[in-house]
């Protein structure tokens, strides 16, 4: 089973990253200089040369202005403001790391170190100038190419001061602000960037982050989650750091926060901590997240249901007993009804762990009994791989409970599994193995419930229990199913249907239970050659045959065997049928069926009423079932096999009553 792409970082690709941005623009709005102009766009050279002026001006602002002076400040707090404004057109990012944005802004995510004499005590837009400078770097930092630029110019120390200025004691929506930024700027910094990750946990980013998870202000709560969220991300060294700085009792506690942004970073950290590390992974469930995780599948922020249904997941995949819990606490309904949502994602996630935990022999039933089965049978239909692929692992599991196999056949689930549209190879290899497994469960109390519902079910029931039978069962059943129990009589009525889709079922079923049940072999062996009889010489006259045909028939009557070529075989086949010759019959039927066509076999069957050629005749009844699909379009075949199933019904009643049908020739 492929583990699913996890939504892990803040930013998982293009659409993630804007929503990220999104995110941090709206944050920003409440402090906005409303002196800013709306960020322009650059088109051409002239718009080009334009935007880089502006932004060199914005520089060169910063470049000179490092003083404690209210006038500097008000001026940097100004250019910084701007150059985020203008940051949030991912168009124009380019140009501004261009005109050398990225050294003046890390500068100003620091204080100035002295105070102006006569200015002792005053800091004027104390933190406002290093927000805006965290703000806009953050924003830069939404291309991976610009992330170790901006890490080169030594923004990480900065960034990680900044986490720590709310131990100051001065708490205020200030400090609050410059925090949120400085998380957020090390959330994008270190998106996907592995070497990043590693060397935030060198400048001590991590226990900082931690800290902040306890904040009073929501916002700086979600940002630190979401800065860890990204750190824990494929290293390691930095999940455990977080582990061991006590991270998890904080991060289960804000899985039950009423507030759905909080309760989407914890379990997105969660998740990111667990994935690959099963001492982790035991650590938080000992902390108690098991019950707020699976509380989270009802939540009414999709994105936490995703995230939760994932965990669990990841929570069932190598315990068994982990897997039981989650059933027992109430997992299965509400996994079951993300299921049907139009989020293809969240019927993604809950699929894959519905998969997990159908993996155990105790839940199997469960799932199925609370209307699993429809709902993940449906999503085989999916064009999404991935969820296509989820859906067949989950019903792979259930196909496993001998409980679960009657209500497969009810909703139509093989049919479903045989027709579907596959889109990988491995999903193909997983509905193999579920048929298979059903087929096997297919006996004793399981086959005498299916006989059963033949008897008693409703009709469209019974039908479904027919055509799954005749694909499914085995060949010492298949008397007791399709004589005894009236099996037969349900796959002709399809066949007679006026249904085109329950007449090729019919049709497919019917010649599945030919070839399970016969060793299809359209030859006898020819009778031994007569004895030679002396008689008086004198002429007999033989009509209607050709001399080469004579010679033919003659010739098998003394030996025993003859070659018979398709140009010969039906005048051949008509002197047989006339002289009761019935091996040389037989040669001849064998020779005509190797040229049945889709073009010439209604004529081919007439050939064999015509001359009694019982083994031609059931040979053309089974190409045409086999062929139903490309036959059924052509003028007259349709009323063709309505006169045939008489015949055929004499077929498979013959076949179906021999003691041993593996010794029927046709």
């Amino acid at each position: 089973m492929e583990f699913p792409k996890r939504h892990q970082d803040k930013v998982v690709n293009i659409p993630e990253r804007k929503g990220k941005k999104q995110r941090l623009e709206r944050g920003f709005d409440g402090d906005r200089d409303n002196s800013v102009s709306p960020p322009p766009t650059c088109s051409g050279d002239d718009g080009h040369r334009t935007l880089l002026g502006e932004f060199r001006a914005q520089v060169d602002v910063l470049s000179s202005t490092f003083l404690w002076l209210e006038a500097d400040r008000a001026a940097a707090k100004h250019a910084t403001h701007v150059l985020a404004q203008l940051a949030k057109n991912e168009e124009v990012v380019n140009v501004i790391v261009e005109g050398d944005a990225v050294p003046a802004l890390v500068k100003h995510l620091q204080a100035p170190q002295q105070l102006i004499e006569g200015e002792e005590g005053s800091k004027p837009y104390e933190h406002e100038v290093e927000k805006g400078s965290a703000f806009a770097l953050g924003l830069l930092a939404v291309k991976p190419e610009h992330q170790q630029l901006i890490v080169d110019t030594g923004a990480l120390p900065h960034l990680v001061n900044l986490l720590k200025r709310h131990r100051g004691g001065s708490l205020s929506r200030a400090v609050n602000s410059v925090v949120r930024r400085a998380a957020d700027a090390i959330t994008n910094l270190a998106h996907e960037n592995s070497s990043i990750k590693t060397r935030v946990r060198l400048e001590g980013g991590i226990p900082p982050l931690v800290e902040l998870l306890e904040f009073t202000d929501p916002k700086v709560q979600r940002a630190a989650a979401g800065a860890l969220r990204t750190l824990a991300f494929k290293n390691d060294d930095n999940k455990n750091q977080i582990v061991d700085c006590n991270a998890l009792p904080t991060l289960i506690l804000m899985l039950r926060s009423q507030d759905a942004a909080i309760h989407y970073e914890a379990v997105g950290v969660i998740g990111n901590l667990v994935h690959s590390s099963p001492c982790i992974k035991k650590a938080v469930l000992l902390a108690g997240a098991l019950q707020p995780v699976i509380q989270l599948l009802s939540s009414c922020c999709s994105e936490s249901q995703r995230e939760a249904a994932l965990l669990l997941g990841q929570f069932a995949a190598t315990d068994s007993d982990c897997k039981v819990h989650i059933v027992q606490r109430g997992a299965v309904r509400p996994l079951i009804e993300m299921l049907q949502s139009q989020d293809v994602q969240l019927r993604e996630m809950s699929a894959f762990a519905l998969g997990r935990l159908a993996q155990d022999s105790h839940n199997q039933a469960g799932i199925a009994h609370n209307g699993g089965l429809e709902p993940l049978l449906k999503l085989l239909d999916s064009k999404n791989g991935s969820l296509q692929h989820n859906a067949a692992f989950a019903l792979y599991g259930l196909a496993d409970n001998e409980d679960n196999v009657a209500d497969f056949i009810k909703v139509g689930g093989i049919q479903k599994l045989q027709d579907g549209e596959f889109i990988v190879q491995a999903t193909k290899d997983c509905v193999a193995k579920t048929l298979k497994r059903l087929e096997e469960n297919i006996h004793g109390r399981v086959l005498n419930h299916l006989l059963y519902l033949l008897r008693v079910a409703e009709k469209g029931v019974q039908r479904r229990v027919a055509l799954t039978l005749a694909h499914l069962c085995s060949p010492e059943d298949q008397r007791i199913i399709f004589i005894d129990n009236n099996g037969l009589e349900l796959l002709l009525g399809l066949l007679g249907s006026s249904s085109p889709k329950q007449q090729l079922d019919g049709s497919v079923a019917l010649y599945k239970l030919a070839n399970k049940a016969l060793t299809l072999s359209p030859v006898d062996a020819a009778p031994p050659s007569p004895t030679p009889q002396e008689r008086d010489a004198r002429d007999i006259e033989i009509p209607n045959i050709r001399w080469e045909v004579f010679e033919l028939m003659m010739r098998f009557i003394y030996t025993g065997s003859v070659d018979v070529t398709l140009d010969i075989a039906q005048d051949l086949l008509r002197a047989a049928d006339q002289y009761l010759l019935e091996g040389l019959k037989r040669l001849c039927e064998y020779t005509i069926a190797q040229d049945i066509s889709l073009e010439n076999v209604s004529s081919m069957y007439e050939l064999s009423e015509a001359f009694h050629a019982m083994s031609l005749r059931h040979t053309c009844i089974l190409f045409m079932l086999e062929q139903f699909d490309k036959l059924n379009a052509r003028p007259g075949f349709s009323h063709l096999i309505q006169r045939l199933i008489p015949e055929i019904r004499n077929y498979f009643v013959t076949a179906l009553t021999k003691p041993n049908p593996h010794d029927l020739r046709l």
